[in-house]
């Protein structure tokens, strides 16, 4: 062999997968530290000062500062994340829920008083605002009309 060295040669695959291993534990090292750092942020019963000797401790011990941390919080850690999720999956219902009374099918009623107020401003003409009149009033106007709901203009 030359002196060019050659990878495959000067690594050998359980070296590859140690080298795989350890960057994967300090991958998730930075996970378990910085999931840590959030909860003493995100917990309301601890008092500043408890927040503070805990973030410090983390930081400048970090090591034993996580160990402890989760050892002596780690429940509390768990149902604090729990009840964060609860709590945005409730935010996310009640935004879908009122975006949904946004598109709600408007009535008969509800269009031909649209129509009349467009009438007023002057938008329309007065044969536009009966054609479309004659259109709501007929059902090809309405977004969803009602079961038994009369069709004709005189009902």
């Amino acid at each position: 062999m030359s002196a060019q060295t050659y990878l495959a040669y000067d690594y050998p695959l359980l070296s590859a997968f140690w080298t795989m291993l350890w960057f994967f534990l300090w991958i998730l090292w930075f996970v378990l530290l910085f999931r840590v750092i959030v909860d003493i942020f995100r917990d309301d019963d601890m008092s500043g000062w408890g927040k503070a000797g805990w973030l410090v401790f983390v930081l400048v011990v970090p090591f034993l500062g996580v160990l402890v941390y989760v050892i002596a919080r780690g429940k509390g850690m768990g149902k604090r994340e729990v009840a964060q999720a609860r709590a945005q999956q409730e935010a996310f219902d009640s935004y879908v829920r009122e975006a949904a009374k946004g598109t709600a099918p408007t009535s008969s009623a509800d269009e031909l008083a649209k129509l009349s107020e467009i009438r007023a401003r002057g938008d329309i003409t007065e044969d536009e605002f009966r054609r479309a009149k004659e259109l709501v009033l007929s059902g090809a106007g309405a977004a969803q009309r009602p079961a038994g709901t009369p069709t004709t203009p005189g009902h």
